[in-house]
């Protein structure tokens, strides 16, 4: 049974496949209904409301990674605080749909919030004016109740966070997810496909039992056609606060995230250092663009962030995902047109 699990997973059609939850191959597999969805397109009353909630968001960025424990919760709210901060006209969200292992309102320093329902649906968390957060932390009587719940559960939690929390206009929407390639994958993929997504960030660090997972990870986006906007790798080595010297943790014995997007074709967006005072900051829900301004790990994700390269993705990729064009590179088009 096993084995005809795996032949039936390599042959997968992919969600966007006409086929999707129809074919035999689909038989068995527990997210056949969510499947099922992507071919019926707009036609889907769920996906109209998700595309209708979404309309006003400009771009719609999901981070990923198919290993857990890469710091991509940590990633997501730098970003995030990055973006908000160097312009205070733009507006952005989190929205976490890791539903067992919610970080953000932890990281974000909003633990014991609360969210309220309106005639426009649930208003998210305001971290700063012009950064929000929705989570299901924010539903759990306590931060240390377990959620044991099935894929349709989970499916449904993340339709009516896409489809009733009352965002606004945004210019970033940006998913926290967890790790692997399912449930929350297959449910937000078949959302934000139809709601033009921007693309995927994908996070790794360097050592081989990270990579493995990760190659997964890039191969879900290809086969559900969500665009990679770049590779993250982080804690790719460790800068001591005090004496400043620094070691590799992780040995990228196999050659880590360069080796990996140089075989698989993806733009590496940059390496970020372990900062034991980003994870302290992290633990304590602090700003560490505020605490720490001058490490390591701040400052190169800023310069990510605020790369000439990385605001043209995040254009060309929305303008890919609005006009469906496909398998262009990204980077050889700046480089010859700009």
């Amino acid at each position: 049974m096993l084995q005809n699990f795996i032949f039936n997973y390599i042959d997968c059609p992919g969600i966007q496949s006409k086929n999707a939850g129809k074919v035999s191959t689909c038989a068995g597999c527990p997210n056949q209904s969510v499947c099922s969805l992507s071919s019926t397109k707009l036609a889907n009353p769920e996906i109209v409301l998700v595309h209708k909630r979404l309309s006003l968001v400009k771009y719609k960025i999901i981070i990923l990674s198919g290993k857990g424990g890469v710091g991509k919760s940590t990633i997501t709210s730098l970003i995030s605080r990055t973006i908000a901060s160097e312009n205070e006209n733009k507006n952005v969200a989190i929205l976490d749909i890791d539903i067992c292992g919610p970080s953000q309102p932890r990281v974000l320093g909003a633990l014991g919030e609360q969210v309220h329902q309106s005639a426009s649906g649930w208003s998210p968390v305001y971290i700063e004016d012009n950064l929000s957060l929705m989570s299901i932390g924010f539903l759990l009587n306590n931060s240390s109740d377990a959620i044991i719940w099935r894929g349709p559960k989970k499916n449904g939690i993340i339709k009516q966070f896409l489809s009733e929390v009352d965002w606004g206009s945004l210019d970033y929407l940006i998913l926290d997810t967890p790790p692997g390639t399912s449930d929350e994958h297959m449910s937000a993929a078949t959302y934000l496909k139809e709601a033009d997504i921007t693309g995927a960030i994908i996070v790794t660090t360097p050592q081989e039992v990270a990579l493995i997972d990760v190659r997964k990870e890039i191969d879900f986006c290809k086969k559900v056609n969500i665009p990679i906007l770049g590779l993250i790798e982080n804690m790719n080595i460790f800068i001591c606060p005090k004496c400043k010297n620094s070691a590799e943790i992780f040995p990228a014995l196999t050659g880590g995230a360069k080796q990996m997007s140089e075989d698989l074709n993806v733009e590496l967006l940059g390496c970020l250092p372990l900062d034991p005072l980003l994870a302290r900051c992290c633990d304590e829900g602090k700003n560490a663009l505020i605490e720490i301004p001058n490490s390591p790990a701040i400052l190169i994700l800023k310069t990510i962030v605020q790369s000439n390269n990385f605001q043209l993705y995040i254009f060309l990729f929305s303008v890919s995902s609005l006009y469906k064009f496909n398998n262009i590179n990204y980077l050889k088009l700046y480089q010859e047109y700009f």
